[in-house]
């Protein structure tokens, strides 16, 4: 599924410095979730995410039928942190 959303979304946001690391569906309190993590070389800000999941989102209702007949759509980045 990553390589399905990247390849519709990636071109549409490189421009912020950030891509799709993972896309995923998950169950959480009983409903379906459709996840899309975002990285980057650099901590990603939460504007970048906004700004991002503006882009996704509209990409995504366009091609609605790859969220799976998911709840909700989740769009966050990864966490970034010591290697140690």
């Amino acid at each position: 599924m990553k390589n399905k959303i990247a390849k519709l979304v990636d071109d549409s946001i490189k421009d912020l410095g950030v891509f799709v690391e993972d896309a995923f569906t998950s169950t959480e309190e009983g409903k379906k979730i459709f996840n899309i993590v975002l990285d980057s070389e650099e901590v990603i800000d939460l504007n970048k995410v906004t700004e991002a999941s503006r882009i996704i989102n509209k990409i995504m209702d366009a091609n609605e039928s790859l969220l799976e007949d998911a709840d909700e759509l989740d769009i966050y980045s990864k966490e970034k942190g010591d290697n140690k």
